[in-house]
Parts: C-alpha cells; sequence; structure tokens
C-alpha cells in the first residue's frame, strides 16, 4: 500500500481574464485538434504509405496500432502526473513531444521508423488528452464551464468530419511525409500559445507510482489487444489469455493503490455516484458511435453499392451536426441538469440508429443523409452536458484524474465498439451492419436510461466539485 499524503487546497476557481482566457483555449483546442486530426489522417493514408515504404498493407496497420496503444497505455498515468506535476506542464510537455516525434514521423525511412516515432507521438497525445478538460476546468470559471467543454466537442466534431478529407488533399497536393510535417508549425504556435497564457493548476503532494503506471499500462494495452484481436477472429485461447492477463493487471493495480489519495485507476471517483454515472454513460455512448462508425462504410458500400467518395459525404452529417450542436448544449448544460439533457440526447441517438439499421432497400441520400443528421443531434446533445457532469462531480485538486476518466471511457467504448462490429459480421454475414447498428441504438438507450439515473443523485452524493 503506497503511504498517504494530504491533498493540497485546490486553486481559485475564478477562471482567467477574458483576454488570457482566449488565448489559453486556443492552444488546449489546437492540442485537441491535432491528436483528433492524426489518428484520422493515418487512417486514410496507410494504403499510400505502405506502398510508398514497400510494405505489407497488413505490417502497415501497425501505423494506427502503435499509436493508439501508446495512447490508451499512458493515459491514465499521465493524467496522475500532471496531478504531481501541473496541468499545465503536462501539457507543454505534450506539444514538446508530439511535434518532435511528428517530424521524425516525415523525416522517416523505414517502416519500422515509422511505427517507433508514432509510438512517441501517440505518448504526446496523450499527454494532450489526459489533461485539456483539467485545464479548461481552470480556465473558466466554475458557471461558464459548459462553454468550455462544449468548445472542446465541437472540435472534436469538426476534427472526425474534416480529418479524411484533409488527409486525401494533403496526398493529392504533396507526399505522405507532409501528414506529419504539418503538425511542425501548428505545434511550435501553440506551445508559444500555451507557455505564455495556460493557468498553474496546483500540485499535490504525492509520489507517482511507477509500478502502478506499469500495471496500468500493461491492462489496457492487453485490454486494447484482446478486443481488437476478438475483431480479427484470432484463436480464442489467445484473446482469453490478453484479456485474463488484462483483468489480472488490474486487480493487482487496485490492490497496490488501495487507499491511496489519487489513485491512477480513480476508484476513488468512481466511489461518487454521479461520477460513476457519468463515466459509464460515457462508455455506453462510444461503443454506440464505435458500432457506427465501423459499420456504416461497410453498409454504405458493400450492401447499398457507394463508392468511398459517396460514402464519405454521406458518414459527414453525423460529426457535423455535433460540432453544430456541442457549443449549444454546453451552454445548456451550466443551466438545466446533464443528466436530462444527456438522456434525451441519447434516446434521440437510439431512435436514429434504430431509423439507421432499418434503411430501405434503396435508400437516397436524402433518406441517409436526415438519419446520420438525427445521430448527430442526438450525440452532440450529450457530449458536452457529460463532459461537464464528469468533472464537477470531481474535487477540484482530482481534475487530472477525472480528464484522465474521459479520454479513457471514450476510447474504450470505441474499441469496444468495433470489436462488437466483427462480432456482428460474423453472426449476421451481409446484414452485420444492421445488426451493429441495432445492437449500437441498445447501447445508447442504455446509456440514456444510466444518464437519467443521474437525477435521482442527491446533491451532496455529486458534491465535491467547486
Amino acid at each position: 500500500m503506497l503511504p498517504k499524503t494530504p491533498m493540497p487546497a485546490p486553486p481559485a476557481r475564478d477562471g482567467l481574464p477574458p483576454g488570457q482566457r482566449g488565448r489559453a483555449m486556443a492552444a488546449v483546442l489546437t492540442g485537441v485538434a491535432l491528436a483528433t486530426l492524426d489518428t484520422a489522417i493515418a487512417n486514410t493514408a496507410l494504403p499510400t504509405i505502405a506502398a510508398d515504404l514497400a510494405v505489407d498493407p497488413g505490417a502497415s496497420v501497425w501505423i494506427v496500432n502503435a499509436y493508439q496503444l501508446a495512447v490508451v497505455a499512458t493515459l491514465l498515468p499521465i493524467a496522475a502526473l500532471g496531478e504531481i506535476v501541473g496541468q499545465r506542464r503536462i501539457y507543454i510537455g505534450g506539444f514538446v513531444l508530439f511535434t518532435a516525434a511528428s517530424l521524425v514521423c516525415a523525416l522517416a525511412w523505414s517502416l519500422p521508423t515509422l511505427v517507433a516515432a508514432r509510438v512517441f507521438q501517440g505518448i504526446g497525445a496523450s499527454a494532450l488528452m489526459a489533461v485539456n478538460i483539467a485545464l479548461i476546468r481552470f480556465i473558466y470559471p466554475a458557471n461558464r464551464l459548459g462553454r468550455g467543454v462544449g468548445l472542446n466537442a465541437f472540435v472534436v466534431g469538426v476534427g472526425f468530419a474534416v480529418g479524411p478529407t484533409v488527409a486525401s488533399l494533403i496526398l493529392v497536393t504533396a507526399p505522405w511525409p507532409w501528414l506529419f510535417a504539418v503538425n511542425v508549425p501548428i505545434g511550435l504556435g501553440a506551445l508559444v500559445l500555451a507557455w505564455t497564457a495556460l493557468p498553474e493548476t496546483g500540485r499535490s503532494g504525492n509520489r507517482f507510482d511507477v509500478p502502478g503506471a506499469a500495471l496500468n499500462a500493461a491492462a489496457f494495452a492487453l485490454l486494447v489487444l484482446g478486443l481488437g484481436e476478438a475483431a480479427h477472429e484470432a484463436p480464442p485461447w489467445h484473446i482469453g489469455a490478453e484479456i485474463a492477463g488484462a483483468f489480472a493487471c488490474f486487480a493487482l493495480l487496485l490492490r497496490r493503490q488501495a487507499g491511496h489519495p489519487a489513485p491512477m485507476l480513480a476508484a476513488d471517483l468512481l466511489g461518487r455516484p454521479l461520477f460513476a454515472l457519468s463515466a459509464l454513460t460515457a462508455v455506453c455512448s462510444f461503443a454506440a458511435q464505435g458500432l457506427a462508425f465501423v459499420s456504416l462504410p461497410f453498409l454504405f458500400q458493400h450492401t447499398l453499392g457507394r463508392s468511398q467518395v459517396e460514402t464519405g459525404f454521406l458518414m459527414t452529417p453525423w460529426p457535423v451536426v455535433v460540432a453544430v450542436l456541442a457549443p449549444v448544449a454546453g451552454r445548456l448544460s451550466d443551466r438545466y441538469p446533464p443528466g436530462l439533457l444527456g438522456g434525451l440526447g441519447l434516446a434521440v441517438l437510439a431512435v436514429g440508429m434504430g431509423l439507421l439499421a432499418a434503411l430501405p432497400e434503396s435508400p437516397s441520400v436524402l433518406d441517409i443523409g436526415w438519419r446520420m443528421a438525427v445521430c448527430g443531434a442526438g450525440f452532440g446533445f450529450f457530449q458536452a452536458p457529460n463532459l461537464r457532469a464528469i468533472m464537477t462531480s470531481a474535487p477540484a485538486a482530482r481534475s487530472g484524474g477525472a480528464s484522465g476518466i474521459v479520454a479513457t471511457a471514450r476510447l474504450l467504448g470505441q474499441t469496444l465498439g468495433a470489436a462488437l462490429v466483427a462480432a456482428c459480421f460474423t453472426l449476421a454475414e451481409a446484414h452485420g451492419p444492421a445488426l451493429a447498428l441495432g445492437l449500437g441504438g441498445v447501447f445508447a438507450g442504455v446509456a440514456s436510461a444510466v444518464s437519467f439515473l443521474r437525477l435521482a443523485v442527491r446533491p451532496d452524493d455529486a458534491a465535491g466539485a467547486a
């Protein structure tokens, strides 16, 4: 058991002056945009990179996998480190590492070199994602936090919407190394903003638990690998061994950090009803999104016979509507209960996914487009209020841990959704996409019910934010 260390008094919650607030948010949102865009850009460019480096397309998948594994394995340890040394330092360090690794990616001369650089780029992105919501909590005053997280959700939505388009435009005009090289000047500019405008958020007196970080990294890496290999129909014993190893590492981590005032895997925060319900809502809703975003391209191209370009346009209404509604929902969450807003939004998402699953045999663009917009409206109305609920249900001194849970819940939900799509394809073959969308509707319905449960949480159970 690690020794207890008293938590410091939380920093002031009055937010930054308007001018500094704008610069600080520009730095935070740039980091969010780069981390979001980078996954979509690399996915789109895999065939081009594989051909240029003369490697097998299957091996090139590690360009994406290395980045994702680095992110998921380091999110919570970096969030914990942020509470110890300050979120500002972590964010600036993340920018430095992400920018430097992007330059190495652009100069990579072989697949191993590129994969190694992507690991470091993923760690840098993890630092940006692990503490960005915690920083927003100290940039905005408590009564306007919803606006800040709404802007964050808006940028994430835009990133998902334009990522493939940005990659295509770059590849049309320049070789693939420019996909990573463009991050360098943007990262340097944002680094200047971060250095001059980001607030100090205080530091705890805790020591960083290196063995705990190793157990956390192993647990999440094994879990993601197990889910990913299940999606690719690996031998059952192999999948079972990885999942069992993940749960063994989680058990050892919980035992090691029992009684710690700021555990890496935030068991203390998950003991708060509002926080736990909000985290569960996030996992279920992002699983629904993962089920949709992985299965829809197969539905559009294989079942409906649409081209790859048409598929890109058909996917666009969802993230665009999310980007439009997220700031609106964020503002509303400063006035109305997040449980109500999230529950209504996720109910709309469940209906939208059911409508997509029930598409006619030869739907028009309009038939598809308005259903995608319904899904985007539901998801956009949920995201910012849920972020606000997670952050305000945690003590200010635990903002880093709460921010890490936000990013972890998103990644776990999306990974679970992708694995379930593969199971649906195995069970239903040609009807796999429709089954996946229907299952996504079930996840969205469960998330809606969990969100409404938050309305029953007593105010004293949800306390601890201000």
